[in-house]
């Protein structure tokens, strides 16, 4: 689940519009002539003005996993802060289930059983090292990667779009996938000026090229 925080900017393009408005010696106190501006810095390529466009939120319900590829996009100086291991509880965690791994599951009664006991397993290890009195920090070692967890995240505009170039491939991870399509859903809500954004923006990187880019093609769009 993603939750976009107050302080995200809620009409972006006249954002991008006044701040380059102010750059070129421009009157900047008309809405239109700054969306109008902000469209115009878009199209062509103007990426720093995107940087003036803060977007806050709160993702939850998502793998450790993907957040940790999640924390590979560093452009634009984002900061987050993560759920800590030291204060969650196991017990109230759900691991993110895979459709391979579900399926898997439904065929054949012994791949379900082994996930069983896995689990059981480790309820019964956290447990008992809780009780000889292990410290949580030092239990968390022990977390799989699939455990849900939650994440503050702050980053700009242009960071968002270049990662949501990247991670809307088809040869993304399918998690990351379904977060990137999540979070255009939430943001494209805020003001209709975000859903032009979204709508123009927030395409996967073939769409940007007009070609595949990848060594192994989906064959969406042709290899250059």
């Amino acid at each position: 689940m993603i939750k976009i925080l107050e302080e995200t900017t809620k009409y972006p393009l006249q954002k991008i519009g006044e701040m380059a408005g102010i750059c070129w010696n421009s009157p900047t106190d008309n809405k239109e002539k700054n969306i109008k501006r902000a469209k115009d810095c878009i199209v062509s390529g103007h990426g720093r003005t995107l940087e003036f466009v803060d977007v806050e939120i709160v993702i939850s319900g998502y793998s450790a996993r993907v957040i940790r590829e999640w924390y590979t996009h560093l452009g634009g100086s984002p900061t987050r802060l993560q759920e800590s291991t030291r204060y969650c509880k196991w017990n109230e965690t759900n691991i993110v289930m895979p459709k391979s791994v579900s399926n898997a599951m439904c065929k054949n009664a012994r791949t379900k059983l082994s996930y069983d006991k896995f689990i059981d397993g480790f309820l019964d290890l956290i447990e008992d090292l809780e009780k000889d009195g292990v410290p949580k920090e030092d239990i968390a070692m022990f977390y799989p990667l699939g455990m849900e967890t939650k994440v503050v995240d702050k980053r700009n505009l242009r960071n968002l779009v270049e990662m949501y170039h990247q991670r809307t491939c088809t040869r993304a991870y399918w998690e990351y996938r379904n977060l990137m399509k999540e979070l255009k859903t939430e943001l494209s809500k805020i003001s209709d000026e975000w859903t032009w954004v979204c709508d123009n923006l927030f395409v996967p990187k073939c769409e940007v090229t007009g070609y595949c880019t990848e060594k192994n093609s989906c064959g969406r769009k042709p290899k250059e």
